[in-house]
């Protein structure tokens, strides 16, 4: 969920919390924190949800405490389904690596002209960079929105161990080449946005 700037920000944030709270069972983890660069949405602070399922989301969702923080506050939510490369063992194993670092999120929204084969190609090529950038990366998921009608078809959520990991990724000649060259001429609009994590408690769990 991404929020704009509004003197609400901190309630609604808390409110989030709160609601994780009644779901808890569902939720693998939450993260709540301050954007830390301007956007062109003007996103201030966004929460980040892990779920084990779709339907979860769809349950978590239906509460009506949820959807009256998201008409108060004007909040954005945009949902995506992926398959995790490592399956949840491993991140326990990692321990304090998973609990903290920096959250890279890009949303995009490919344009309504483009070829399925452009998309695809699209998304293998940057799929195909965070494997090559596996040493600085502790995960990545990538997928196709579940509710594009928020403006974004697809989105990816990298976490890096730090800014400096996260600063290497974007300002790679490959991660430019790569955007240059698959998604500049295919892509309507897109949004990329990073926050340190915030673990509510101090385990992924």
């Amino acid at each position: 969920m991404l929020a704009p700037a509004s003197a609400q920000v901190h309630h609604t944030i808390r409110s989030v919390a709160s609601c994780f709270g009644l779901h808890q069972r569902s939720v693998l983890n939450l993260d709540r924190c301050r954007i830390e660069d301007p956007n062109s949405e003007n996103f201030t602070h966004a929460v980040f949800m892990r779920f084990q399922q779709k339907e979860d989301i769809a349950k978590f969702q239906s509460s009506a405490y949820y959807s009256k923080i998201l008409d108060e506050h004007g909040s954005v939510s945009v949902d995506f389904e992926s398959e995790v490369e490592d399956d949840i063992i491993p991140l326990f194993r990692r321990g304090e690596d998973f609990n903290y670092g920096v959250e890279f999120m890009l949303l995009i929204s490919f344009l309504e002209t483009a070829s399925r084969e452009a998309m695809e190609d699209a998304s293998s090529s940057l799929q195909s960079l965070i494997s090559q950038c596996s040493s600085f990366i502790v995960q990545a998921t990538c997928g196709c929105c579940l509710n594009p009608e928020n403006g974004y078809n697809h989105a990816a959520v990298i976490r890096f161990p730090s800014s400096d990991d996260l600063k290497l990724f974007r300002e790679s000649i490959e991660y430019k080449d790569m955007w240059a060259s698959k998604f500049h001429p295919v892509v309507e609009k897109s949004l990329e946005l990073h926050f340190s994590v915030d673990p509510v408690g101090n385990q992924l769990m």
